[in-house]
C-alpha cells in the first residue's frame, strides 16, 4: 500500500466521527488552491439566470428606501433586503425555513446553538446564519450536502444528553427539537455515554422545570432580563457543568413568567399547572381576547369539552405582541369554581333556594314596578360586554331611571370627549416617546403588557421616565418624582427639575391612572394634567402624547356608550339595586331596605348582599365586544358550552323587559349591535383602533375645584386577584400567597 493511500486512509478515519464533513475538503485540497478553484469553477455548470423569487411563506418586507435595500442570492435566487439584515432572516424573506433553537426575533443575538448553520460562498466552513450579517451580492446555500450534515451533526451534540422522556413530556407534540430532529436530524446517534443529569429548579407555582431536557439556547435568560425586565435568571458554570438557573435559590418574581414557557423550544420549561392534564392535539383552540384588564390582548383557549384546559398568546403587533401576562394565561381555572348555575331567591331564613328562569324573572319585573324611577339603579361590572351594558342602560331608561354607571369609573363620570378617557398614543405608539410621566399609575400591576412596551422603549432608546404616586416597583430606571398633586402644580408651572425634561422632549407621552376617577377632585387633577400637556408639547397634530390607562375591561365601552349617573349619590337612595356582575361597588351606603338583583357567572363579593340571583356566561363562553384602554373594540368567542342553567347578560335582560312590561325591540345579537351603532359606531369596527379627536384647543377648560393635598393612592392591590373570576383561581391564590410575600 502507497503512502498516500495510507495518508488519505488515516485521514478519513480522524474524520470519521466528527460533526463537521468541510474539514476533510479544506484539508485534501491541492495546494494550488487558486488554480482548483478556477477549475472546479469552470467544471460547475453555470447557474441560470432566474427571476427574483416570491416570498412563499416568508417574512412580508416592506422597502421604505429602495436605496438602502441590498441584494443577495438564496439557492440561486436573488432577494431584495433592507440593509441590515441577518443571513437567517433573507433566508425567512426568500420563503426559506432555516431551523433554530436560540434565534428568535424579539430577542437579542445569541448564536449559541449552531442549529441554523448555512454555507456561504467563499467561506471556508458553515456559518451561523442568526449571527451573520447579510451582505451585498452574497451567496447563501441553504440545501447543500455541507449544510445538511452540518445541522446533522449539531443536532447529534445537542441529543447527547437530551433525556429520552418524550412520551411523559408535556411539550410534546409541539415541541421544536422534535420537530427539527426528525426534518434535519440525522436516523441515528454515535454517543454512547452516561447522559448527564442536571437538579430542577422551584422557579415558582407557574412554571415547571425539568433542567435535564435543557440545550442551554439561553431563550429564557434572554426574555427575563430584554422583555420582563427583571435579572432572576442566568447561566452558571462552563462545559459540560453549566445550567440555566437562579444564583440563589429564588421564584422568578415577573408579572410575564408564563411567556417562557411559549419560547423554550424543548419541555425543559413548561407549565405546571397544566403539566400532565391533556396533549396539545386533544384540545379545541378558540381565538378570543383577554378581558382580566383592559387592554385587551389577544389570546387562544384551548379546551376540551366543557373544560378551559389552558390560555395562550395570539399574536397582535399592536396590542400584545405575542406576550401576555401570568393573570392572563393562569387565571382560567376559576372559570370552573365558584360558578352559578341556577336562578336563586333568598328567603325568610336568609337561605337562597333556586327556582325557575319564570320565577325569578316574574320577582324582579314585581319589585321593579313598586319603587320609583329616581331609586332604580344599575352597575356594571368590570368584565361586562358592550350588548349587556347596553341592554341594560336601554331597559333601565324604560323604566324612567337614567342611574346606570360602570365599575371604575367613578361615582361622575365624564363621558363629553372620547379622547379624555382612552389612551390617544395606542401601546404600539408607546414606542415613539421619549420621555414618559406617570402620574398615578403603576403600569407593572394595572396593565402588563404596557408596563412591557414602556420597558422596551427605555431599553432601546434610553426614554427618561418619572413618576408621580405612592412608592413602586418598576422594571426599568426611573424618577419618582413626588406621591401627590402638588407635584403636578410645580410641573404646570415649570418649578419642578423634571419639567425641563418635558418641555425638551420631541414626543412627551403622559400616562394617568383610572385611580384618579374616583378622587373627588378629579376635575382639579385632570385640568392640572392638560396644562402640562399644554406646556410641554405632548398634543399636536403630529402626535397626541396624554393618555388615561384604564383598568378594567368594560369601561372603555361603558364609556363610549354613555354609561354615566344623574347623581353620583344615587347609591344611598337607591330601594331597587342591579348589579350585573358587579363585584365591587361599596354597598355600605346602600339601604337596609333596597332590593339587591345580582346577574353574573360567580359567587363573589355581591353575592352576600343579593336578594336574587340570575346566572349569566362568562366571557369564555359567550360573544361579546370589548374595548381596550386604547379604544380598540374586539369580540369574545364562545369556546365552551355554558354552565348549568346560565344565559348570556343581554339575553337575560330582554327577557326581564318583556316580563316586566317594558319590551325591549331586539331579539338578535345583530339587532343589539345595531343599537349599539346608533349610540357608539367606533365599537362595531372590529379589530380597528378609532383614534379620537383631540386637540391642544379642546383641552379641559380652568375648573374652580381645589385639588386635595392627599397622595395617589394605589388602584391595585393584587395583581393576582382583582376580579371575580381571579379570585376564584386557586392558580392566582397561590401566586398571590407565595409571590407576595
Amino acid at each position: 500500500m502507497g503512502l498516500a493511500q495510507l495518508a488519505s486512509r488515516a485521514l478519513l478515519r480522524s474524520t470519521r466521527y466528527t460533526s463537521k464533513p468541510y474539514i476533510l475538503r479544506t484539508i485534501v485540497s491541492t495546494p494550488d488552491r487558486h488554480n482548483s478553484e478556477a477549475s472546479a469553477a469552470a467544471a460547475a455548470p453555470a447557474e441560470p439566470d432566474l427571476p427574483p423569487r416570491t416570498p412563499v411563506g416568508g417574512a412580508r418586507v416592506h422597502l421604505s428606501n429602495p436605496d438602502d435595500a441590498i441584494e443577495v442570492f438564496v439557492d440561486g435566487y436573488p432577494v431584495k433586503i433592507p440593509k441590515g439584515m441577518t443571513v437567517l432572516q433573507a433566508c425567512e424573506v426568500a420563503g426559506v425555513d432555516i431551523p433554530r433553537f436560540c434565534y428568535h426575533n424579539r430577542l437579542s443575538i445569541a448564536g449559541n446553538c449552531r442549529m441554523c448553520l448555512v454555507e456561504v460562498e467563499k467561506s471556508p466552513k458553515p456559518v451561523a446564519s442568526c449571527a451573520m450579517p447579510a451582505l451585498p451580492g452574497m451567496k447563501i446555500k441553504t440545501d447543500t450536502p455541507i449544510a445538511k450534515k452540518a445541522r446533522e451533526g449539531v443536532m447529534e451534540f445537542l441529543l447527547m444528553n437530551h433525556p429520552l422522556d418524550c412520551p411523559i413530556c408535556d411539550q410534546g407534540g409541539e415541541c421544536d427539537l422534535q420537530d427539527q430532529s426528525m426534518a434535519f436530524g440525522a436516523d441515528r446517534g454515535r454517543f454512547t455515554e452516561t447522559k448527564r443529569s442536571v437538579v430542577d429548579k422551584n422557579l415558582g407555582p407557574l412554571v415547571k422545570t425539568v433542567m435535564t431536557r435543557c440545550i442551554q439556547c439561553t431563550r429564557c435568560v434572554r426574555f427575563a432580563t430584554e422583555v420582563a425586565g427583571v435579572q432572576d435568571l442566568g447561566m452558571l458554570g462552563r462545559g459540560s457543568g453549566e445550567e440555566i438557573g437562579t444564583y440563589v435559590e429564588k421564584l422568578m418574581t415577573s408579572e410575564l413568567s408564563g411567556n417562557v414557557i411559549d419560547i423554550c423550544p424543548v419541555g425543559a420549561l413548561t407549565s405546571k399547572p397544566f403539566a400532565f392534564k391533556a396533549r396539545n392535539w386533544e384540545l379545541k383552540g378558540t381565538e378570543s381576547i383577554d378581558v382580566s384588564d383592559a387592554v385587551g390582548s389577544n389570546i387562544r383557549i384551548d379546551s376540551r369539552g366543557p373544560e378551559v384546559m389552558r390560555i395562550l398568546p395570539r399574536l397582535n403587533e399592536d396590542i400584545n405582541e405575542e406576550w401576555i401576562s401570568d393573570k392572563t394565561r393562569f387565571f382560567y381555572d376559576g372559570l370552573k369554581r365558584q360558578r352559578l348555575s341556577d336562578p336563586m331567591v333568598r328567603g325568610a331564613d336568609g337561605q337562597f333556594k333556586v327556582v325557575s328562569w319564570h320565577d325569578a324573572l316574574a320577582v324582579v319585573a314585581e319589585v321593579i314596578h313598586q319603587v320609583k324611577p329616581e331609586e332604580i339603579v344599575g352597575v356594571a361590572g368590570k368584565l361586562s360586554d358592550a350588548e349587556s351594558m347596553v341592554a341594560l342602560k336601554d331597559f333601565l331608561n324604560k323604566m324612567g331611571s337614567n342611574n346606570i354607571w360602570c365599575e371604575g369609573n367613578g361615582s361622575n363620570p365624564n363621558a363629553d370627549l372620547r379622547a379624555g378617557y382612552i389612551m390617544n398614543t395606542s401601546i404600539n405608539g408607546l414606542e415613539k416617546a421619549d420621555v414618559f410621566l406617570l402620574v398615578g399609575t403603576q403600569p407593572r400591576v394595572e396593565a402588563a403588557m404596557v408596563n412591557a412596551r414602556i420597558q422596551k422603549t427605555v431599553r432601546a432608546t434610553n426614554a427618561k421616565v418619572g413618576y408621580v404616586g405612592p412608592p413602586a416597583e418598576f422594571n426599568y430606571d426611573h424618577q419618582h418624582l413626588g406621591t401627590g398633586p402638588e407635584t403636578l402644580t410645580e410641573l404646570a408651572e415649570g418649578r419642578h427639575p423634571f419639567s425641563s425634561i418635558l418641555s425638551t422632549a420631541k414626543n412627551p407621552a403622559i400616562i394617568v391612572g383610572a385611580g384618579i376617577f374616583d378622587r373627588k377632585d378629579k376635575d382639579a387633577i385632570l385640568s392640572v394634567i392638560d396644562a402640562i400637556a399644554k406646556k410641554s408639547n405632548a398634543v399636536t397634530p403630529e402626535w397626541n402624547g396624554l393618555n388615561m390607562l384604564l383598568l378594567n375591561a368594560a369601561q372603555a365601552a361603558a364609556l363610549d356608550l354613555g354609561l354615566v349617573p344623574e347623581s353620583d349619590k344615587s347609591i344611598e337612595s337607591a330601594k331597587f339595586l342591579y348589579l350585573m356582575g358587579a363585584d365591587d361597588t361599596n354597598l355600605e351606603k346602600l339601604p337596609a331596605d333596597a332590593f339587591v338583583v345580582y346577574q353574573g357567572h360567580h359567587g363573589d363579593k355581591s353575592v352576600y348582599r343579593a336578594n336574587l340571583i340570575l346566572p349569566a356566561t362568562a366571557f369564555s363562553e359567550k360573544e361579546g365586544t370589548y374595548a381596550n384602554t386604547e379604544g380598540c373594540a374586539q369580540t369574545t368567542v364562545p369556546a365552551v358550552p355554558t354552565v348549568g342553567d346560565s344565559r348570556d347578560d343581554w339575553k337575560i335582560i330582554r327577557a326581564l323587559s318583556e316580563v316586566a312590561g317594558a319590551r325591549l325591540h331586539y331579539d338578535t345579537l345583530g339587532a343589539i349591535r345595531t343599537r349599539i351603532g346608533t349610540v357608539a359606531p367606533n365599537l362595531l369596527q372590529v379589530d380597528e383602533r378609532v383614534a379620537a379627536t383631540y386637540s391642544t384647543s379642546s383641552l379641559r377648560p380652568e375648573t374652580k375645584q381645589k385639588m386635595d393635598k392627599a397622595p395617589f393612592e394605589t388602584s391595585v392591590e393584587n395583581f393576582y386577584m382583582t376580579d371575580s373570576i381571579s379570585r376564584a383561581s386557586k392558580i392566582m391564590a397561590q401566586c398571590s400567597a407565595l409571590l407576595r410575600k
